[in-house]
C-alpha cells in the first residue's frame, strides 16, 4: 500500500486553460452539485461518435480546466451518457476523452485523498487499484485500450464511478461519509448566507 497523497484541484493545479483545446465556440457548463439525483443515475452507453458529442467533449474540457479540475464525467454536467474527460498532467496538455469507458484489468493498491467538483471543499481518503487497463471509444469513434497508473488510474476510476451513479464518498466509512455530507451542507448553507 502506498502512502497517502493529497489530491486537491485547488492546491495542486493552478487555474489553467489549455490553449490547444480552448476555442471561441466553447461553452462553460454548469457543474451539478450533490445531492442532485442525476449524480445517482447509471448513464446510458453511447452508440457512436456524433457532432453533438464532439461539442460536448470540448465544453466539458473547458469546464474542467476552468473549475479547475483534473476529471469530469457527463452526469456532472447533467448529461446521462457514458462520457468522461481527464487530464492529470501538470500543464494541462494531455487531455483524454473516453466514451463507454471500462476497466478491463486492475492490480495494486493506492490510498489517495480524493475530491470532486460536484462536492467542492470535501475530501476523503479512498483506496483504489493503482494500475488499470482501460478500454473505451475515443473522439475518432475508435475503440482503444491503454494502461493507466497512480493519479491517472485514480482519476479514471473516479470518473467511471460517476457513470455508475457512485461518488467518492461512497467509498468512505459510514461515519466519514456522514461527516463529509454534513460538512458539505454546512459550507453550502454558509455560502448562501454570505450571498444574501
Amino acid at each position: 500500500m502506498k502512502s497517502l497523497k493529497k489530491l486537491t484541484g485547488e492546491l495542486r493545479y493552478n487555474k489553467r486553460l489549455n490553449n490547444n483545446i480552448i476555442q471561441n465556440n466553447m461553452t462553460p457548463l454548469d457543474i451539478v452539485l450533490f445531492p442532485d439525483n442525476g449524480l445517482r443515475e447509471v448513464c446510458k452507453p453511447i452508440p457512436e461518435m456524433t457532432d453533438r458529442l464532439d461539442k460536448l467533449i470540448d465544453d466539458m474540457f473547458y469546464t474542467m480546466y476552468d473549475a479547475p479540475g483534473i476529471g469530469l464525467a457527463a452526469p456532472q454536467v447533467a448529461v446521462q451518457e457514458r462520457l468522461i474527460v481527464v487530464d492529470v498532467s501538470e500543464k494541462g496538455d494531455q487531455p483524454i476523452a473516453l466514451m463507454n469507458p471500462e476497466i478491463i484489468q486492475s492490480s495494486g493498491s493506492i490510498d489517495w485523498e480524493e475530491g470532486c467538483l460536484s462536492l467542492p471543499g470535501i475530501y476523503g481518503k479512498v483506496t483504489r487499484p493503482s494500475d488499470i487497463l482501460v478500454r473505451g471509444m475515443n473522439r475518432d469513434g475508435k475503440i482503444i485500450e491503454f494502461e493507466a497508473n497512480e493519479l491517472q488510474a485514480i482519476c479514471i476510476q473516479h470518473e467511471i464511478d460517476h457513470l455508475n451513479g457512485r461518488l467518492f464518498i461512497d467509498h468512505l466509512s459510514n461515519l466519514k461519509r456522514n461527516r463529509a455530507v454534513k460538512k458539505f451542507h454546512k459550507e453550502q448553507a454558509d455560502m448562501q448566507a454570505e450571498q444574501s
